[in-house]
């Protein structure tokens, strides 16, 4: 059988890493290349597995600089940019004008929103704004068909994954008070923050605490895709992967804690990586760590018609590179799960 010729651009960094480690150990996938920064591009080629130790003895590629010529030399069949907002606008018009283009998946916020919602929440105009009709929303619970036939996904962001999958199916059967914005409190571990050092991602600064509050570049992706207004609050936590977002919600009238379970669980019975779980048990990030698991939660108190739901995931598998390969699979008319079962990254 063939194997879908991959390419990585932006390998560097952590989601860069778990996606290498994923694809590695796909039956149906062959790493062909990994590259760094263009900006970069007075360095020396460096090893994969010195940059990310876990992958020592699994591959002798070396990270070169991103140059559309070196990749498109690799004639590859999928290219994942693991890479900033604006370099993934270019790199993808680059390939996607390709006489052959490779399917593209794209793990920045490059595609993800409509043109107008980039300088406001972005703070750049988009500079390839035909591209965002192109782009397909990458999450496979959610927009299966849609992946299944595009050539650009837009892979999730992490907070909006842990977010979207519990508030899509409400929101679409009319389960909540649409003139109430859903209150979305989420904490992610450090390598949410990327792996460039800052003061406050240091060892001895981390500490639980808000950021960015009323101003998230994540709460217009959640607004979008989820289809209800959201108060959305990202915390950072003393962890270094994982997000646990709370969700409290006003119930429609007619709605109880008990019909919302059996929703959740009739919409999701067929998909393999949402978990909801029994009454009274609750995700956690240790529970979703290394895995491409979405678990939720529930309980209502069905007299004030207030509904609190829970998710965890994974940020750099469920939230970045494991349903980068999710959908991978789907585009490429692959078993879905291949090789995101059990503990992967």
């Amino acid at each position: 059988m063939s194997r879908v010729r991959c390419v990585i651009v932006g390998a560097p960094g952590y989601s860069g890493g778990v996606l290498a480690g994923i694809l590695l150990a796909h039956p149906r996938a062959e790493l062909v290349g990994v590259f760094g920064s263009a900006k970069r591009a007075e360095e020396r080629p460096a090893p994969l597995a010195d940059l990310h130790p876990r992958l020592r003895g699994r591959t002798d590629l070396e990270v070169r600089p991103a140059e559309i010529a070196a990749v498109t030399d690799l004639q590859p069949d999928a290219v994942f940019l693991a890479t900033p907002h604006e370099a993934s606008i270019e790199l993808a018009y680059d390939l996607l004008a390709l006489a052959k283009p490779p399917r593209v998946f794209d793990l920045s916020g490059a595609f993800r929103l409509r043109a107008p919602d980039y300088p406001p929440h972005y703070g750049f105009s988009h500079g390839r704004p035909e591209l965002l009709g192109r782009a397909a929303y990458g999450l496979p619970e959610l927009n299966r068909a849609s992946i299944a036939r595009a050539d650009l996904i837009a892979v999730p962001g992490c907070y909006p994954t842990s977010a979207i999958l519990p508030l899509a199916p409400l929101v679409r059967a009319g389960a909540i008070e649409r003139d109430r914005p859903a209150i979305v409190d989420s904490t992610s571990g450090v390598s949410g923050a990327g792996r460039t050092p800052t003061a406050k991602t240091a060892f001895c600064e981390v500490s639980l605490q808000p950021y960015n509050v009323l101003k998230h570049r994540h709460a217009p992706e959640i607004e979008l895709h989820a289809g209800t207004g959201v108060v959305f609050t990202p915390h950072l936590g003393a962890f270094d992967r994982g997000i646990l977002s709370t969700i409290h919600v006003d119930l429609a009238e007619g709605w109880t804690g008990a019909r919302v379970r059996t929703l959740l669980e009739q919409a999701y019975a067929g998909e393999r990586f949402v978990r909801v779980l029994p009454p009274d048990q609750w995700p956690s990030v240790s529970g979703v760590r290394q895995t491409n698991f979405c678990d939720i939660g529930l309980a209502a108190d069905d007299a004030r018609r207030h509904l609190i739901l829970v998710s965890a995931i994974d940020n750099l598998v469920k939230g970045a590179a494991g349903q980068a390969v999710q959908c991978m699979n789907i585009r490429f008319d692959l078993p879905e799960a291949m090789g995101l079962e059990g503990d992967v990254a």
